[in-house]
């Protein structure tokens, strides 16, 4: 069976766009360096050639990837989601309790993860403690540091 893809309706706009530019400019861009290398002559012995097959190659796989994900995709409404308690799609403050330091997230399948964007993925260790929780809740998780203790002050919903 295949694995369910969460996205967020920013998430799966973003998966389209690149499949849209994947297939299109890249695509193409491709194809003439193929062309390009091909007017140099016998390809048996041309680098520029088995890169550029190499890289047409590498594209249409990143193509199949993407519309994988795309087909087994189920997206969050943001108009849906809760602020009860933590879920998919919610924006999420929390409270470092030891350095005292508030940090937003968007919590967001591990697709669209980015953790320089505060994306947080609901199966890193941080995501998974953190769903399902309530406003006023403590967590407690392991990092490769030790321990940290977080309190949730606030849930929102997505919308940027």
């Amino acid at each position: 069976m295949e694995r369910e893809v969460v996205l967020t309706e920013e998430g799966y706009h973003k998966l389209k766009e690149e499949i849209e530019y994947l297939s299109t400019v890249k695509m193409r861009e491709v194809a003439a360096r193929i062309k390009e290398a091909r007017e140099f002559g016998d390809i048996s012995e041309n680098s520029e050639y088995d890169d550029a097959k190499n890289e047409q190659a590498q594209v249409a796989a990143r193509i199949s990837g993407l519309e994988q994900q795309l087909r087994n995709a189920r997206v969050v409404d943001a108009e849906h989601v809760s602020t009860e308690t933590v879920s998919i799609g919610a924006r999420v403050t929390l409270k470092d309790l030891g350095s005292k330091k508030n940090t937003e997230y968007s919590l967001v399948g591990s697709a669209e993860a980015d953790p320089r964007a505060h994306k947080l993925s609901s199966e890193s260790p941080l995501g998974k403690a953190v769903i399902g929780k309530k406003k006023g809740e403590k967590i407690t998780v392991t990092t490769p540091r030790g321990s940290v203790e977080y309190q949730v002050m606030k849930i929102q919903t997505g919308g940027h």
